[in-house]
Parts: structure tokens; sequence; C-alpha cells
């Protein structure tokens, strides 16, 4: 049997998964209340890791820096957006489509809630 002809994995469904997320580490993000959890960690040898983002708001803003490429849809409450970097600034609210190329370096906070799918080109150990 070549690898074409081999059969193809089912597809999945998950529910319930943006629940209860883990917090993030404090040591590694002080002053902030994010939480992150991946659903899916490259299933069926697939290049992509997605789950759920979840950020409360805070003070401090949440500082992530992009080791891969990925993309996140905001599915509740609003995102503010900063690469200082850059000095780009943008807000993404509910339904937003968001795409952070590898190398982006990241503040992000809330006025007071947020959360977002994401889908990662990496592998479990880059979460």
């Amino acid at each position: 049997m070549h690898a074409a002809d081999a059969p193809t994995p089912p597809f999945r469904v998950t529910s319930g998964a943006w629940k209860d997320l883990p917090r993030m580490p404090v040591a590694e993000f002080p002053g902030t209340e994010g939480f992150i959890g991946d659903v899916y960690i490259n299933p069926d040898d697939s290049v992509m890791c997605s789950g759920y983002f979840e950020l409360r708001h805070t003070d401090a803003p949440l500082y992530y820096e992009y080791e891969y490429d990925e993309m996140k849809v905001v599915l509740e409450g609003e995102f503010l957006l900063e690469n200082k970097e850059t000095g780009q600034s943008l807000t993404a609210r509910a339904h937003d489509a968001i795409f952070f190329p590898k190398g982006s370096k990241i503040y992000f906070s809330t006025p007071g809630y947020a959360l977002a799918f994401y889908a990662g080109h990496r592998g479990a150990e880059l979460l």
C-alpha cells in the first residue's frame, strides 16, 4: 500500500475544551491572568497545534514572543495588541481573525475579558 492509498484518519470534534484552561505560569507572565491550553497537539503528525487562549484584565500586559506562525480568532471580548518594536497597535474584537508571523513580539491586554481560538505551526514543546 502506498502512502497515498493509506486510509484517512477520522476527523475529531471536542466539546468544552475552552473551559477551565490552565493558568499560564506566573513566573513567566508576572502580573497577568492568562490561561491557555492545546486541544489538538500535532494530531496524526500534523505540523499544527490548536487550542484556546483566555485573558482577563490586569494592569500589566501579557508579553509573548512567537517562535512560530500562529492565527487566532477572537470568540469573545477584545484584545488590545501592541508590538512595541514596530509601533503597531491594533484592537481585535469578537469574530476578528489575527495572524502573528514568526518573530512577532506582542503585548496582549484586554479592558475586561477575551477568549480566542488559535492554530499554530509548532510542536507541543513551544506552548
